[in-house]
This record gives structure tokens, sequence and C-alpha cells, in this order.
């Protein structure tokens, strides 16, 4: 009897998780894909870094957190900043010097752990958003890997599987109980 009970709640705890995840997932990955591929969290976007170039502050396969900029002309010396290099690539790098011109700042920047400063200086009006300082490592891979249509696919595809296997199981266990309560002789008074 206390290993029913026990099996209930552990059925109950797993379903609970399951769906939990299931839903957590879906709603990651649906919001990532709204927004163009650019999740946001308390008004910080999430930037996955794919180089070296700012370690051992911001390693490898770690998720920064960025505060998007409205004005890219008010930054600084030193200040972290994430720039579109091309209409494709985006680049965390540190402001090593500031240039004032009459349509407005050009900054040389530089990655922590590069010899030189970048080639090319960025124009604010390229500037993405400033470093906050968060720094998550590793999760990046992941992140990256969901943004993929392969991981987006695999991310939902997989915990649905193991919630419906889990389904079909606690099914299978409650119509094997009920087979064994109509197999025992009623009670004849």
């Amino acid at each position: 009897m206390k290993s029913r009970k026990v099996w209930k709640w552990m059925n109950r705890i797993i379903t609970s998780v399951l769906m939990v995840l299931l839903v957590g997932v879906a709603a990651i990955v649906l919001s990532t894909k709204l927004a163009s591929g650019e999740p946001e969290v308390f008004g910080h976007q999430m930037k996955t870094v794919l180089s070296g170039s700012m370690e051992p502050g911001i390693q490898t396969g770690s998720i920064i957190a960025v505060k998007p900029v409205s004005d890219g002309n008010n930054l600084k010396k030193n200040d972290v900043i994430t720039f579109k290099e091309d209409a494709e690539t985006l680049i965390t790098h540190r402001i090593i010097e500031v240039t004032e011109t009459k349509n407005g700042s050009l900054y040389t920047t530089k990655g922590d752990n590069n010899d030189g400063p970048d080639r090319e200086q960025v124009l604010a009006d390229n500037v993405i958003g400033v470093y906050s300082g968060l720094t998550i490592p590793y999760v990046g891979y992941m992140v990256h890997f969901s943004q993929s249509p392969e991981g987006s696919a695999l991310l939902l595809i997989v915990p649905g599987i193991f919630l419906l296997g889990y389904s079909v199981i606690t099914i299978w266990k409650a119509l094997r109980q009920l087979d064994v309560k109509d197999d025992k002789p009623a009670d004849v008074k």
C-alpha cells in the first residue's frame, strides 16, 4: 500500500517535470524565433560568444548579457561593446580609443586576448549593445545549437517523445492494475 502511494507521487512529479520541461523549451524556442533569434531577459539580449578573442574574461561558449543601446555615441574607453562587423557577424570587443567626428563617434576596438586592435574602426550606428558583466560559461554552445533548425527540432521532439513514452508506460501500468482487480474473486456475503 505504501509503495503504491510512493509510486503515485513519483508518477506525478515525473509527469510535472516533463511537462514543465517541454513547455519551457517550447517557449524558449518560440520566443527566440519570434524575436528574430535574439532572446531577451529583463531588457538584456543574450549573445553567444563563439571565439576566444575576449578570454580569459569571457570564455568561448559563454552566454553574455548585452544591454541594447539606442545611441551608440555615448560610449567611452574600456566599455565592452557588441557591434555589427557586417550584416551577418557580431563581435564583442573592448573600446580602446574614441574618436569624435562631425558624423558621430568612431571606436577603435580590440579583443582582450588579441595582440593588436581591430583593422576597422566601429561606427556608433553599428553598436548593438554594451556588455553588462554577466557571463554564463559553456551554455552558449547549447543556445547556439538550439537556434539551428536541427537544434530547435531536437529540443522540441526529444522531451515530447519522453513525455509520450512515459504516458504510454503509465497507461499500461494502470490497465494492468485494472486487469489484476478484475481477476480477483469478489467477496461473497
